[in-house]
């Protein structure tokens, strides 16, 4: 399976308001809940009305478009990084999944799973 890494920082946050989010930015992913809105995007892109944020996000996604019947692929990558004591971040869209890793730990990150097989480009 190839995993495609970006190049770009991002930051995941909390925002009071969809209004304060630009949503022309290039990537971003919202998540709202009857308990909150959240937010991850380039750091760059980050809102100014943030109520909690973390910057210091890498990420990779799954190359191509997975079935929804395909099972345990986002389990299988964040097992063998937990097992390297990795933590991660993981969103789904409809064609794939993407995990974000902190800053510190993606090359590692990387360099673990290619060396469980998967491809990294």
């Amino acid at each position: 399976m190839d995993l495609e890494k970006t190049d770009y920082n991002l930051t995941v946050c909390k925002v009071p308001d969809i209004s304060y989010i630009d949503t022309s930015a290039e990537f971003y992913f919202i998540g709202k809940t009857d308990e909150e809105l959240s937010l991850v995007c380039k750091t760059q892109d980050t809102p100014a009305e943030t109520s909690e944020r973390v910057d210091g996000w890498r990420c990779f996604r799954v190359k191509g478009t997975l079935d929804f019947s395909m099972t345990g692929v986002l389990a299988k990558l964040s097992n063998i990084l937990a097992n390297h004591k990795i933590s991660i971040f993981a969103v789904s869209t409809y064609n794939t999944d993407y995990v974000l890793v902190k800053e510190d730990n993606f090359d590692r990150a990387l360099k673990i799973l290619s060396c469980e097989g998967y491809t990294i480009i």
